[in-house]
C-alpha cells in the first residue's frame, strides 16, 4: 500500500509540475529557447507512460555493487607529461589538456545531481580528483544547466581557479549569482565562438531542452561544442537527441580527432532528447570524428537500464561498424595523439548481484577477447 500511495502522489506531483509549467509559460514575458528540429513537449500523455515504466520496469543491477575502479589524479600525476589529453572524472565531467591549458567541461563534484544533497541521484564513485587539487584551469564550459551538469558547489569552488566560463545563452547567469565576476563569464549563441590564446570554443546545436525548476523551463540555452587547440580538435554532444545538426557540425568543423558522446541515461519514452546507443554512435560517424569516447554513464543512476548496459551496447556496435572506442578508466589518460585501446573495465564489477555469477562474465570476457584475436587476424 506504501508503494501504491508513493505511485500515486508521485503522479499528482507529475500533473501539477506540468499544469504549473504551460501556467507560468504562458504568463512569461520572456521567449523560451527552442530546438531547431523538434520541439520537446512535456505533457500528462508523456508523463503516464513514464510514470508506468518507472513502475513496471525490473532491473538487475541499477547500481554497481562492487567498487568502480578509478586511476586517481594530481597536480604532480598531471604535470608528468604536456601532452594533450582527455581525462573522464565521471558523468559528463572532463579534464581535458590541449596545447598546455586546461579545460573542464561540466564539472559535477558533488555527492548528487539533485537541488538538494539529502535526496536524488547519487553517485556510483568518487571523482578520480578533487576541485582543490586541479591545477589551474584556462576555461570551464557548461553544456546546459540540468543537476548533472552544473552543479552550483562546484562553480562556487572554482570561481578562483578558473580564468574563463564558457556558457550557452543565459546559463552564465546562474553563474554570476553564485560569485563569479561578470568579466570571467562568456555565453555564447549557436554558431558562436570565442578565442583564449590559440584556443577557440564554439557553442553548436543539442536537441535537449533546459530548467532547474518548476517554472523555468527552456529559459536558457543548452548546446554541443567544438574545443579546438593547435594540434587536436574534439567534439562535446552535451546532453542530445539525435537531429540532423550533427552532420552539420561535421561538416562545418569535421573532421575531429575525438567526439565524446552522449551515451547513456537512455529510453525510447524520452529519445527526443537523451540518444540511444544506435544514434550516439550515429552521431560520432555524423561529426566525421576518429575516436569515440562514451560519456553521461557510469556515475550516476538516471534511467531505466543496468549501470553497465550504455558500455556494453555501444562497445558491441562499435565491433560491428568499425568504429574506434574509448572508455577509460576514469582518471585514466586517453591521449589525443595516440588514444589507447578499448578497455572494458566494467566487465570486473557487473557481475549479476542476484547470481554473483562469476563464471558466466569470465566467460563473456573471454569470448570478446576470442573474438577480437579473430578480427585482428582476419
Amino acid at each position: 500500500m506504501k508503494i501504491l500511495a508513493g505511485v500515486i502522489v508521485g503522479f499528482v506531483m507529475l500533473v501539477a509540475i506540468v499544469w504549473l509549467t504551460k501556467t507560468w509559460s504562458a504568463a512569461n514575458k520572456s521567449k523560451p529557447f527552442t530546438n531547431s528540429e523538434k520541439a520537446y513537449e512535456t505533457g500528462l500523455s508523456s508523463l503516464w507512460p513514464i510514470a508506468k515504466a518507472y513502475w513496471n520496469t525490473q532491473r538487475q543491477a541499477p547500481a554497481p555493487v562492487n567498487a568502480v575502479p578509478l586511476m586517481t589524479l594530481t597536480q604532480d600525476i598531471l604535470s608528468q607529461t604536456h601532452d594533450d589529453a582527455i581525462y573522464r572524472l565521471g558523468h559528463s565531467t572532463i579534464l581535458m589538456r590541449l596545447d598546455g591549458e586546461y579545460v573542464l567541461i561540466d564539472p559535477v563534484f558533488s555527492e548528487r545531481a539533485s537541488p538538494v544533497q539529502w535526496a536524488g541521484p547519487k553517485r556510483f564513485h568518487e571523482s578520480p580528483i578533487s576541485i582543490a587539487d586541479l591545477p589551474a584551469i584556462k576555461a570551464v564550459i557548461i553544456s546546459h544547466d540540468h543537476y548533472d551538469h552544473l552543479d552550483k558547489a562546484a562553480i562556487e569552488q572554482l570561481a578562483d581557479k578558473v580564468q574563463h566560463f564558457i556558457t550557452p545563452l543565459k546559463v552564465g547567469e546562474y553563474l554570476t549569482a553564485w560569485g563569479v565576476d561578470p568579466i570571467q563569464v562568456t555565453e555564447l549563441e549557436w554558431w558562436q565562438s570565442v578565442e583564449l590564446n590559440g584556443l577557440t570554443i564554439i557553442a553548436t546545436p543539442a536537441q535537449h531542452f533546459s530548467g532547474r525548476g518548476l517554472l523555468d523551463r527552456d529559459q536558457t540555452l543548452w548546446a554541443s561544442w567544438v574545443i579546438q587547440g593547435l594540434q587536436h580538435k574534439i567534439f562535446y554532444s552535451g546532453d542530445s537527441g539525435y537531429f540532423g545538426g550533427f552532420k552539420d557540425i561535421g561538416e562545418r568543423y569535421g573532421p575531429f580527432d575525438v567526439s565524446m558522446i552522449e551515451t547513456g541515461a537512455y529510453n525510447e519514452l524520452w529519445s527526443d532528447i537523451h540518444m540511444l546507443p544506435e544514434q550516439s554512435l550515429q552521431a560520432h560517424i555524423d561529426v566525421n570524428a576518429k575516436v569515440m569516447i562514451p560519456v553521461h554513464n557510469g556515475t550516476f543512476d538516471l534511467a531505466l537500464h543496468d549501470w553497465f548496459e550504455p558500455f556494453e551496447r555501444i562497445n558491441k556496435l562499435a565491433k560491428q561498424h568499425h568504429v574506434t572506442l574509448a572508455t577509460p578508466k576514469f582518471g585514466q589518460a586517453v591521449m589525443l595523439a595516440n588514444p589507447q585501446a578499448n578497455e572494458l573495465w566494467w566487465r570486473d564489477i557487473m557481475i549479476n548481484p542476484a547470481t554473483d555469477d562469476v563464471e558466466q562474465q569470465d566467460n563473456v570476457r573471454k569470448m570478446d577477447e576470442l573474438n577480437e584475436v579473430v578480427t585482428d587476424h582476419n
